[in-house]
């Protein structure tokens, strides 16, 4: 559907009558080439951001996905780099794709829930890409006090976000009606599957933020083109 080695439309609906984690688990062996990976530039420009190479001691990226993220977290670890996943077959995925990846540091993946990290106090740095959409809006602020949590004083989270488009734009009403198509089919069909499009968006995502106590840094003109015309910004959120 969008690569010759890509997941069909057949194969995509499949899954999207499946739990979020089956149905990660079956698109794992092709997400890399889906548009649902978020895109190199924007990882590798975003973490620039965030020091020199083997400048942090211990990183996570929750939602680690089959490791964007982590391959570019490695070279600035000098300890380790845990990707963390509710689903195995995008952590294997991971592993098999980062094999190679140059730097020292030791390299984790952990199953588990996104809302529910099992570390206190581990990480200098947490990350994550592409993965807002699966965090209910209720739940947002359970996943900021689990950031919270698994940082120590003075940690960073790093993110990528926008501010709300405007009603203006056919983008908005798209991604609206996509997420009325979702909380139906959620509502008549079970297991649910929470993915939503327009979710930890500026002002809001700030706000919770700040209400945790971290220090907020938003960064604009940072991504490269045609990524600088999306209204996307990186956000570096410091705990006190």
């Amino acid at each position: 559907m969008f690569h010759p080695k890509g997941p069909s439309l057949r194969e995509l609906l499949y899954q999207g009558f499946q739990s979020v984690e089956r149905g990660y688990d079956l698109l794992a062996p092709k997400f890399e080439y889906t548009p649902f990976r978020t895109p190199e530039a924007v990882v590798a420009s975003s973490l620039l951001l965030a020091g020199a190479d083997r400048s942090v001691d211990s990183a996570l990226d929750i939602c680690c996905g089959t490791g964007a993220g982590m391959r570019h977290l490695r070279p600035l670890c000098r300890e380790r780099v845990v990707g963390l996943d509710v689903s195995q077959g995008m952590l294997d995925e991971a592993r098999r794709q980062l094999a190679d990846t140059p730097g020292e540091a030791l390299l984790e993946f952990v199953r588990g829930d996104a809302l529910a990290p099992p570390w206190r106090e581990e990480f200098d740095l947490v990350t994550s890409f592409g993965a807002f959409g699966h965090i209910p809006e209720v739940d947002e602020p359970r996943f900021v006090e689990g950031i919270h949590q698994v940082l120590r004083p003075g940690g960073r989270f790093l993110f990528v976000t926008s501010d709300e488009p405007s009603r203006l734009r056919p983008g908005y009403w798209m991604a609206r009606a996509f997420n009325a198509a979702m909380r139906v089919r959620n509502a008549l069909w079970s297991p649910p599957f929470v993915m939503y499009y327009l979710t930890f968006l500026l002002p809001r995502a700030r706000s919770l933020l700040e209400a945790q106590g971290f220090q907020v840094e938003v960064h604009r003109d940072v991504l490269p083109a045609p990524f600088d015309r999306y209204g996307l910004c990186v956000v570096i959120a410091t705990r006190s």
